[in-house]
């Protein structure tokens, strides 16, 4: 009888990128016939895990791991700011830490770098989660089994778009390779784009539209798809930006979300009751604490020497985060945007980017309600927005100002505008949408959402000279970065348990 494992894990040998310490045995088997009748929602349950691999450091609180090392140093979220929004020009880190140091200033990257294992491993540890599932949901039949299944492809598809985004590379391991011992072949990014590419096709036929807070429909498999179309040029040298633009007006025109009346309100503690929110990762003071989820994002960015951190919802400091003039030199003087940064006591300079009082902390993110009253907490209860609306307008205007196919440049400057207009910002003219344009306001709408890095590779700004920002490449004023920092360094415990990776050029 078919067995399903209620402690989801990994081989080592077939994924090559988990540590040791998963590469555990299950402690409870029991067939699916018994355990649906003890629990008719258990593989909700078994799939909820999956979703909280993206949001906690483990199943028992935020002293417990799922991969190795520190526990609120490697939840997954907290890697996705790590990587995109502080290796890039609007935010940087002040605490001096080996490894994170090295992302604020992209400089130095190296294969020992525990957060770039952190990425790699969380990775790894979600797609065979997701692979486990998906063989179980295979070979049996449940009631919904169809959204279940695109639920799961989904978030399998939303680890490996990271390992695409990030390492370029890697193993493809899917239900098939359950109990393969063999290292698996490296997998190139192109073959790792089709499997994904394929794999959501086939979600976004499976998955409903209906709206479960906190779960995908078939908007969010929507989005993902018109991200990695978008980036496709840079992920496999073709233009798929017709793609990109068929899938985001399904978002828009069919998913049934708006925008949320003020910008505040999707940051806040309360934010689940956001119009424009798409999918979420969700928090909670008492039930998901984590140091990885927007409690990063909130306690990184409060620091109570300078600032009144209660008002926010915070009751934690850890004065860490501050924005650089590269991003709240974007804001024009009326847009409400660019007054959600702490200028008191702050310097619009950042001479040292270890100084607390140099840069401005950002705002944008706080656990405070924006239409109820909540206490200040040491864990955030404001969910992460993974995807909103406001995203799904810029994909929208970026792809018609890259010709694709489709698209009506009236409507691509009404999109814009509207989110401009939310807040308070001047409204533009068709000569004025250019693509220069569309990335400021990408900067100036979605910074620490953990998109910044993707975005500067696929306007060519990331490396090189042609845009430089303060501490690029370890200097205040900014200098170029080599062309091979547009991707990560395989870790070194990857390449050491599979013969089959090799690094990525120029590390």
């Amino acid at each position: 009888m078919k067995k399903i494992i209620l402690i989801l894990f990994c081989i080592l040998a077939s994924v090559q990128g988990c540590t040791d310490d998963l590469n555990t045995e299950p402690l409870v088997e029991q067939s699916l016939d018994d355990l649906l009748a003890n629990d008719p929602d258990a593989v909700s349950g078994i799939l909820s895990r999956l979703y909280a691999s993206f949001a906690l450091s483990g199943p028992d609180g935020p002293s417990s791991g799922d991969i190795s090392g520190d526990t609120g140093e490697s939840p997954f979220l907290r890697g996705i700011i790590n990587l995109q929004d502080f290796t890039a020009d609007g935010m940087k880190n002040r605490w001096g830490d080996d490894g994170l140091d090295q992302l604020t200033t992209t400089s130095d990257w190296d294969e020992n770098n525990k957060f770039f294992g952190y990425m790699y491993n969380r990775i790894y540890y979600t797609i065979p989660q997701a692979n486990n599932l998906l063989s179980i949901l295979n070979s049996v039949s449940i009631d919904g089994q169809d959204q279940v299944v695109g639920e799961v492809k989904f978030l399998r598809g939303l680890a490996y778009y990271y390992l695409i985004d990030t390492f370029g590379k890697g193993v493809l391991v899917t239900e098939n390779e359950i109990g393969v011992s063999a290292p698996l072949p490296e997998a190139t990014r192109a073959e790792l784009f089709t499997f994904v590419e394929n794999d959501l096709l086939e979600a976004e036929a499976l998955i409903s539209n209906t709206k479960s807070y906190g779960r995908a429909n078939k908007a969010a498999v929507q989005m993902l798809l018109a991200k990695l179309y978008l980036n496709a040029e840079v992920y496999i040298g073709e233009d798929r930006y017709s793609e990109a633009l068929t899938f985001i007006k399904k978002v828009i025109d069919e998913g049934g979300y708006t925008l949320a009346p003020d910008f505040v309100s999707n940051f806040s503690g309360d934010n689940d009751s956001s119009s424009e929110i798409i999918f979420t990762l969700i928090a909670d003071s008492e039930t998901s604490q984590s140091y990885g989820n927007t409690t990063y994002i909130v306690n990184g960015s409060m620091g109570s020497e300078t600032m009144p951190i209660i008002n926010f919802g915070a009751a934690e400091g850890w004065s860490g985060h501050r924005a650089t003039k590269a991003w709240y030199g974007l804001y024009e003087d009326n847009d409400d945007r660019g007054e959600l940064f702490w200028t008191e006591g702050h310097n619009y300079e950042m001479a040292d980017y270890k100084a607390w009082t140099d840069g401005y902390p950002s705002v944008k993110f706080r656990n405070s309600g924006f239409s109820t009253t909540l206490p200040a907490t040491t864990f955030s209860s404001t969910d992460f927005p993974f995807y909103r609306l406001a995203d799904a307008y810029l994909i929208y205007a970026e792809c018609v100002l890259r010709g694709a196919a489709g698209g009506d440049a009236s409507q691509a400057l009404n999109y814009v505008n509207e989110i401009r207009q939310r807040s308070n910002a001047n409204t533009i003219g068709l000569s004025e949408l250019t693509l220069d344009f569309i990335l400021d306001e990408r900067a100036r709408e979605l910074n620490l959402e953990g998109q910044r890095r993707t975005d500067l590779i696929r306007f060519g700004k990331f490396t090189g000279s042609s845009y430089i920002w303060p501490w690029k490449g370890n200097t205040a004023q900014g200098t170029s970065i080599p062309d091979y920092y547009n991707l990560f360094p395989i870790p070194l415990s990857a390449l050491e348990a599979n013969p089959n990776l090799n690094q990525n050029p120029g590390f």
